[in-house]
């Protein structure tokens, strides 16, 4: 794939770090090898370093040597997810349960070879800010790093991030302006009945058949009372009750995710998921509660950032490579919090795979590594230089 040669140079490296992180993955908040590699690296590249920003965040700052100018932000996020990895690679996870099936161990990498790239020039105006992030997935990881004064402390003007595709050609670039990902609730429900020997059923209220009607009413949300016009979707990921062949349980639980893109879908799936508990409680004579959670909100791609982006892919893959079309996505990424408090723009770089993301076979190519590198370099190259 496409990079610029300085970057091309050390390619191998890149690969040796991600495939290092790849392997001891932590998930959010947990992320103390991981962060601890990143600082002392960014160290080694004589980047002013800060650790435990938001817990396990570490942010570098790099003057250029041009004087003063604009501030750049870019962002990698460092967590795994708790999926078990069946890749059966030489690099493949050493920590049970624990894997990285969504990239962010190349998020990382990409964002370090950034940073060596631009620390070994320094040719610009102005200041780098080199943001890792924690617990990206579903923790609160920006709004901790936030709420840790994070753009009070490293002040930016603008700021920028990416994320691999499989979904893409290897070597494309997918950048447009406006809402590109989904916000999302996290939703708990937890169903009490009562519990009887299995051979008589009569004696229990089941939180197992309330449990089974409730995920097949959830769904009508969606198909019967959601406008076909407005993105929304739910999905119910955990299910648990019981722990024998022959008892009827007292508690089953349910977990899952509620997406969409206008406020006002959110809220009516909001609403019939309340009216819908009440009303299956009522049907089967079970106790339920419903605990819904914000965690992301829409991501907002700003025009005038968009445009920077867009040409800096250019630069890095040729026009023809470059998707500008909208192409909005129901995943959903906290990277929106920080575009609440800064202007900026998320990319996605595509790479070559058959296998989704968040799937326990998924493999990342490293292929995308440099090219993820140079497109963070030379953004900020660009609107420094601007």
């Amino acid at each position: 794939m496409p990079a610029l040669p300085e970057i091309a140079a050390f390619a191998d490296d890149l690969v040796e770090i991600r495939r290092d992180l790849h392997a001891h993955p932590e998930i959010g908040f947990e992320e103390t090898r991981t962060s601890g590699i990143v600082a002392d690296m960014l160290e080694t590249f004589g980047v002013e370093t800060h650790r435990g920003v938001g817990k396990t965040g570490v942010v570098g700052v790099l003057k250029g040597r041009g004087g003063p100018g604009r501030t750049i932000g870019l962002r990698a996020d460092m967590d795994a997810l708790p999926i078990g990895e069946t890749t059966n690679l030489p690099w493949r996870s050493t920590n049970p349960g624990v894997s990285h099936a969504c990239g962010h161990d190349g998020h990382t990498t990409m964002l370090l070879g950034a940073a060596r790239y631009l620390a070994s020039k320094r040719d610009f105006p102005g200041t780098a800010v080199f943001v890792f992030q924690p617990a990206e997935e579903g923790l609160g990881g920006a709004r901790a790093m936030i709420a840790d004064k994070l753009f009070e402390r490293f002040p930016v003007d603008e700021i920028y991030g990416l994320h691999n595709d499989p979904y893409l050609q290897p070597g494309e670039i997918s950048v447009f302006p406006g809402p590109a990902m989904a916000a999302a609730d996290f939703f708990d429900i937890a169903i009490k009945g009562s519990g009887s020997h299995a051979a008589m059923p009569q004696m229990s209220r089941d939180p197992i058949v309330a449990a089974a009607a409730l995920v097949q009413a959830l769904q009508s949300i969606v198909s019967r009372n959601a406008n076909p016009f407005d993105e929304l979707v739910m999905s119910i990921t955990q299910m648990h009750s019981g722990s024998a062949y022959n008892v009827i349980p007292e508690e089953a639980t349910l977990t899952g995710t509620i997406r969409a893109f206008k406020p006002e879908a959110l809220e009516l799936a909001r609403k019939r998921m309340t009216a819908i508990c009440d009303g299956i409680a009522a049907a089967y004579s079970v106790e339920i509660g419903l605990s819904l959670n914000s965690i992301f909100d829409v991501l907002i791609n700003h025009e005038a950032e968009t445009a920077a982006m867009v040409e800096a892919a250019r630069d890095i893959v040729g026009a023809d490579s470059v998707i500008t079309r909208p192409r909005p996505m129901m995943g959903s990424e906290d990277f929106a919090d920080m575009l609440r408090k800064a202007p900026g723009c998320y990319a996605r770089v595509g790479h070559a795979g058959d296998l989704p993301l968040h799937n326990p076979g998924f493999i990342l190519d490293d292929a995308i590594l440099p090219l993820g590198a140079s497109l963070l370099a030379r953004i900020v190259e660009r609107r420094l230089a601007a």
